[in-house]
């Protein structure tokens, strides 16, 4: 057999050749798609990247407070989620996930980075969340769960279930959406403190405040870490900064813990914008959440502004909202500690439209808007203040008696994450609240800080609270009123336990050498409850101290006795609660025989034969020595 022509050599030589570029350029492909994938460049209809991603309507289901049907399960609920995403890609250009100043040449560590931000972003369940629906958790996820937000305060693995991106809907009032603002507004410097903060909430946070903030307006957003110490805020935190967000994210790292009051003023020093507002490291802003702070400010500079602040369920995630013109405006107690209290008759007419400027006589403190300038002249914060607690009546009490004003503004919506507590150390282990309050009240309380102190007594002239001279020297040069005229003019319908009264004081019934008081027992007055007797105390204690109102309410700060007669042949118990001027079954008189009888069942408090801790209650009026009552405190002529 002849050998093979030359030709035949040739042809295979030149299919090996073939192979060998057809092999290479597979590999080229391959190894390119990898790259952009770790590079964050693919383009914008790649799978891998949030934005584009097909929700999974199945997931998104939640329901509708005011309408109560399910929302998710239709073709509007698909095409709001839509119509949500294509904003956040129309205005950031590049998908979520694609670093948008990525230079190729990364070095170990950044591919590292961006290898786990990636991985992060895979690990997102498409629909999760949207439109604030809640994130249902598998059953064998629940042990595990339960052990994480025992740790964080949240369900951080709901969190980093969703999209950084997630669609919320539009839950102003329809009145709200019909307001047009003016195009020259000024600009906002968005501040957020956090410290070990969470990776998720922490960026779902920023990522909201771009996506939902007009730009024109938004001129940058101030991230200040005080001091964490968590792995994934340092170098991966800045690494994504600086490569997958725009320019007006800017991160200041405190090199020691400040604690929240402080790590504000760092940040407040550091802006630029005209207004500055400042956010908790765990919110979520919604639709037409600026403009109308902005457009506040722009009238009133010296207005300084909450928006409303919805409700992001700590376990699900799940966004919770009022129908946009039912909200609640800050009050405080004795106590020294913030609590929400309905808009009074007064207010509503006063403000004109449900959707107005709210006057608040107090802020929870997390989210405000203040002018930037306005607030260094006014007094920015107490720095002798540490970590937290206390800021937000201090600076809400000066606000009012100084001049300015405290308002909620109920077309601006804010969602917040509740923790039941907080998942980071205080700095020495100190009662930062406590001592804040009492620096307060020393300052912008006058007398009235008699009732902090009655509730604080170990913090009377204890010099942990620090030297306030220099605030004092503040109330002076800024001519502010007295908070007499604060609770007259701001919180009229604030009781006062010692004024307006009957009679107040320890409530005492002695039998025998056995003196029982009143006692809440140390019950929690958040809701109704059973009120108490309990040995007296040789000092006024805050759980003994009762009034008798001039309207007849046997009372406490914000709870009112009433009495549960469906039997009447039995001790009926003494039950506190929600004091409501035109209850009937609230009101008492404390009669000539000194019984404390309740009007409506016509039934006198009675010890009966108790002689130590025991519910209080009231049977058939009979004047006998267990139904004799005695107040430390008369203004009865």
């Amino acid at each position: 057999m002849l050998p093979l022509p030359f030709p035949r050599r040739r042809s295979k030589h030149i299919w090996n050749i073939g192979f060998v570029i057809f092999v290479c350029l597979i590999f080229v492909v391959v190894y390119n798609g990898k790259t952009k994938d770790l590079l964050g460049e693919s383009d914008e209809n790649n799978q891998i990247m949030f934005i584009n991603r097909k929700p999974d309507f199945k997931a998104v289901k939640h329901f509708n407070n005011d309408e109560k049907k399910a929302v998710g399960e239709n073709p509007a609920d698909m095409l709001k989620v839509q119509e949500e995403l294509d904003k956040i890609k129309d205005k950031t250009k590049k998908p979520l996930g694609q670093p948008l100043k990525l230079s190729k040449n990364l070095d170990i560590q950044e591919r590292i980075y961006e290898v786990q931000i990636q991985k992060e972003l895979d690990s997102v369940i498409p629909g999760f969340g949207e439109l604030g629906a809640p994130v249902v958790i598998k059953d064998e996820e629940t042990k595990e769960v339960d052990e994480v937000i025992k740790k964080e305060a949240f369900n951080k693995i709901a969190s980093d279930k969703m999209s950084l991106n997630r669609t919320l809907s539009d839950v102003r009032s329809p009145k709200c959406r019909r307001i047009k603002y003016d195009v020259n507004l000024p600009m906002a410097s968005v501040i957020i403190i956090f410290t070990n903060e969470a990776w998720s909430p922490l960026l779902r946070t920023i990522h909201s405040v771009l996506n939902r903030s007009p730009d024109q307006f938004l001129k940058e957003i101030i991230l200040v870490d005080d001091f964490s110490d968590k792995e994934h805020l340092k170098g991966k935190l800045d690494y994504y900064v600086t490569s997958h967000l725009p320019d007006k994210v800017r991160l200041v790292r405190l090199k020691e813990r400040h604690g929240l009051i402080r790590a504000r003023l760092e940040g407040a020093k550091t802006a630029s914008g005209d207004v500055i507002i400042f956010l908790d490291s765990h919110c979520e802003v919604t639709q037409g959440w600026l403009e109308p702070l902005l457009a506040r400010i722009k009238e009133s500079r010296t207005a300084v502004l909450v928006p409303i602040i919805d409700v992001i369920d700590d376990k699900t995630l799940q966004y919770f909202s009022s129908n946009g013109e039912f909200f609640e405006i800050g009050g405080f107690t004795w106590s020294g500690h913030f609590t929400w209290i309905h808009v009074p008759e007064r207010e509503k007419k006063r403000r004109g439209s449900s959707v107005g400027p709210t006057r608040s006589p107090t802020m929870a403190g997390g989210l405000f808007a203040i002018d930037r300038n306005y607030f260094w002249e006014v007094g920015s914060y107490d720095e002798g203040m540490d970590v937290w607690g206390g800021e937000n009546l201090e600076m809400s009490f000066r606000i009012w008696m100084c001049g300015g004003t405290l308002e909620t503004i109920p077309c601006s919506r804010v969602g917040h994450i509740f923790r039941s507590f907080h998942p980071y150390s205080f700095p020495g282990n100190k009662d930062t609240h406590g001592l804040n309050t009492a620096r307060m009240a020393e300052v912008w309380m006058d007398d009235y800080k008699r009732l902090f102190y009655m509730h604080r007594p170990e913090l009377k002239n204890d010099s942990a609270v620090g030297d306030v001279s220099k605030r004092k020297e503040l109330r002076n040069k800024l001519g502010c009123k007295s908070f007499r005229w604060f609770l007259d003019n701001v919180i009229p319908e604030k009781f006062i336990l010692d004024e307006h009264v009957l009679e107040f004081g320890k409530v005492r019934n002695s039998v025998g050498d056995k003196s029982l008081c009143l006692d809440t027992l140390q019950r929690s007055e958040d809701n109704p409850y059973i009120i108490g007797y309990y040995p007296c105390h040789n000092f006024l204690a805050s759980s003994q101290f009762i009034s008798l109102s001039n309207k007849n309410h046997l009372r406490r700060e914000e709870m009112c006795a009433t009495v549960d007669s469906q039997n009447r042949n039995r001790n009926a118990p003494v039950r506190m609660v929600p004091c409501l001027d035109d209850d009937f079954s609230q009101k008492w008189v404390h009669t000539e025989k000194k019984e404390l009888k309740n009007v409506q069942s016509e039934l006198c408090l009675d010890r009966g034969s108790v002689m130590s801790m025991a519910d209080a209650f009231a049977t058939k009026c009979r004047g006998s020595e267990s139904q004799k009552w005695y107040f430390d405190n008369t203004n009865i002529v």
